[in-house]
């Protein structure tokens, strides 16, 4: 067991993963986590019915990146980045910016696990640049700590700088080299949070490891599955979790809850992937009774890879006239299938019904 530490204290001692056997190993966590392979693989899939993969990922990874920058306490719409990612807003608030920065560090990493079979310690870094705007890199000075948000007192100091690389080291071998398991997952995730390299971004880029594990270790073949929304409901629960391991030894609680996260947002995905499967079917035979003259698959999948869409779309994806692709998208929101917005000097036409599952 580890002495006793105090909060105020950098954990200079954090062990190097994975921890002893009987620490994370228990009938409780197999039964969990037999639970959650469970619910994985039905998302997994069920993913499979919607042979544009595009639609999933655009729709589940900005509903994540605006979920895992709440928990950091910076809040923007939904309707604000897909304005902004759409109109290419110059006016874009800062912490909508940061937002939509989370969403492009997670299609890099998505990129970079497709490519490279592994993630290194030089993925990570420009992840997390990426996510942050700028280059700091690995923690470099001392005194960072960890404070309680209301009290603003000390709850976790984590390792001082000349103690990271090793650990992280250790974190990255495991990450790449490790069975695949969901318990491993939770594993990971407490130490990534632990160690706590960056000087900011941390959460953020640890729950972004989290789906780059799923991904690597075959869980998944596209990046649909978060946790952030669990966290954000469970926030105070999460923390204290966390913590727990690092004071006291309390694995299998941590466990617990990290695997019970992901089966429940397993079944909640899976709702949102079949909710956004007929959708889709509907609009498809709505479109070709309504508008048959210029309907096909094409121009419907656009409506949903880009629930707020424009003309430059249109014309790009399908390769017609900028005249013609305009008179598409306006005859669509005559007919009730698009809503038309006018954003600064554009017309945005958008999916309103699609909306509507991806905010639920």
């Amino acid at each position: 067991m580890k002495s006793k530490r105090v909060p105020e204290i950098p954990n200079n001692d954090l062990q190097f993963i994975p921890p002893e056997e009987g620490l994370v190993s228990s009938i409780q966590i197999w039964k969990k986590e037999a639970e959650a392979r469970m619910a994985v693989a039905e998302l997994k899939g069920i993913a499979n019915i919607i042979p544009n993969q595009a639609i999933l990922i655009n729709a589940v990874v900005l509903q994540e990146a605006q979920d895992s920058s709440e928990i950091e306490n910076i809040i923007t719409t939904r309707d604000k980045l897909y304005q902004s990612i759409s109109a290419n807003s110059k006016t874009m608030d800062s912490q909508t910016k940061e937002v939509v920065w989370y969403r492009e560090a997670l299609l890099a990493g998505f990129s970079m696990i497709r490519k490279n079979g592994v993630l290194r310690l030089k993925d990570i870094n420009k992840i997390q640049s990426i996510l942050i705007g700028n280059n700091a890199g690995i923690r470099k000075t001392p005194g960072t700590s960890l404070l309680n948000q209301r009290t603003h007192t000390v709850v976790y100091t984590p390792p001082d700088p000349n103690c990271i690389m090793s650990v992280y080291s250790n974190l990255l071998e495991f990450f790449n080299t490790c069975e695949p398991s969901l318990i491993n997952l939770a594993i990971l995730h407490f130490q990534f949070e632990s160690i706590h390299p960056y000087y900011d971004g941390n959460g953020r880029t640890g729950r972004l490891m989290n789906i780059l594990y799923l991904l690597l270790k075959g869980f998944l073949d596209v990046p649909i599955l978060y946790l952030s929304s669990y966290i954000i409901k469970n926030k105070n629960e999460y923390y204290t979790l966390l913590n727990r391991v690092n004071f006291e030894e309390s694995w299998e609680s941590w466990i617990l809850f990290i695997l019970e996260a992901i089966k429940v947002v397993s079944i909640e995905t899976k709702q949102k992937v079949l909710n956004i499967h007929t959708l889709l079917n509907t609009t498809l035979i709505d479109v070709k009774d309504k508008a048959s003259k210029f309907y096909s698959k094409e121009l419907v999948e656009i409506l949903f890879e880009n629930p707020y869409c424009k003309i430059e779309f249109v014309k790009n994806k399908i390769g017609v006239e900028r005249k013609a692709a305009a008179r598409y998208l306006n005859k669509l929101s005559e007919l009730g299938i698009l809503a038309k917005k006018k954003i600064g000097k554009e017309n945005i036409y958008i999916n309103s019904e699609l909306m509507k599952i991806l905010k639920s």
